[in-house]
């Protein structure tokens, strides 16, 4: 073959890679982008949740061996969907204690300086989080252990990694099954309300407090699953969460802020562009990459790509 061949199949290659890695990255942002939408917060600490759900899936499958039983194929699956639950009571916990003081009606009223101490607190959650983990995990990189990531379908001429391909469907079905929760459920419904109009919602007998708090539950737990996705693909140690917190927040900016199907196709067009970039740059510059195209999209539509324009009254 002639090497325009050769680079033809390199790129169905880097392409196909990126949509898998994209579809893991366009949950995480789904799981950041119900927390601004429906709060209005910018959470720093998004990135250490998704670290504590890598670790919960760690310990299921390979730290205690709960899910041994499973067997080698379905364990990490099942450990990465456990990784939300759990991960969803912390987050709810955490909001209880902590977020709720700086978030919901109280702070309607004063919104710039509500975000000052929500900024403020939730960087200290993600150092606490980071650091904690830390002590209780230590510095030791580990991962999921999963045959699958070590082999791969062969479609014509192009190679599917198996765990990033089941990664991919999961994290596609998790995000259908949210939008429509969120579009034609009763309690989808309260939160969208909460997320338009607090103060009217609680008009109209919404808890707008508890309806923050489910979204803030939400929003960590699916970030955690997409954690635990990642986990059998490649290691990772308590700092991990800086490393993808920026990619969730580029993810969340170029889909629109506030649109859940614009955040995980915000997540997919990050992973196609990574991939792609690996094509004819080297390796350390595929953020660089990433960060050119999410400010050309900014430039020429401020709103992202699935936003539209609006002021909060």
């Amino acid at each position: 073959m002639t090497d325009w061949q050769w680079f033809m199949i390199d790129a169905l290659q880097a392409l196909a890679a990126g949509l898998l890695v994209g579809g893991t990255y366009g949950l995480m942002c789904v799981g950041l982008g119900i927390i601004f939408g429906v709060m209005r917060v910018v959470n720093f600490a998004q990135g250490d949740f998704m670290m504590l759900g890598m670790y919960v899936a760690y310990y299921l499958v390979s730290g205690f061996g709960v899910l041994s039983f499973l067997g080698p194929y379905a364990a990490p699956i099942v450990g990465a969907a456990l990784a939300g639950p759990v991960v969803f009571v912390i987050g709810a916990l955490l909001h209880r204690m902590l977020i709720a003081r700086v978030t919901g009606a109280r702070v309607v009223s004063a919104e710039a300086e509500g975000h000052y101490a929500q900024i403020i607190l939730t960087l200290g959650v993600a150092l606490v989080l980071a650091n904690g983990g830390l002590i209780l995990f230590g510095s030791q990189p580990v991962s999921v252990q999963s045959p699958m990531s070590r082999e791969s379908w062969e479609i014509g001429l192009v190679l599917f990694n198996q765990a990033r391909t089941v990664s991919f469907v999961i994290a596609v079905v998790v995000a259908i099954g949210l939008y429509l929760f969120l579009t034609r459920s009763g309690v989808g419904r309260a939160l969208r309300a909460a997320a338009d109009n607090p103060i009217a919602a609680a008009y109209v007998g919404v808890d707008v407090d508890r309806a923050h708090r489910l979204a803030f539950g939400l929003g960590v737990g699916i970030t955690a699953v997409a954690g635990g996705l990642i986990a059998s693909t490649q290691s990772f140690q308590p700092y991990i969460g800086f490393d993808f917190v920026i990619t969730m927040y580029a993810g969340v900016v170029l889909g629109g802020m506030g649109s859940i199907l614009g955040a995980f196709w915000g997540g997919l067009t990050i992973g196609v562009v990574q991939q792609m970039s690996t094509l004819v740059l080297p390796y350390q510059l595929q953020n660089t990459t990433i960060f050119v195209v999410f400010l050309l999209i900014v430039f020429f539509r401020p709103q992202g790509m699935f936003g539209r324009v609006w002021e909060r009254t």
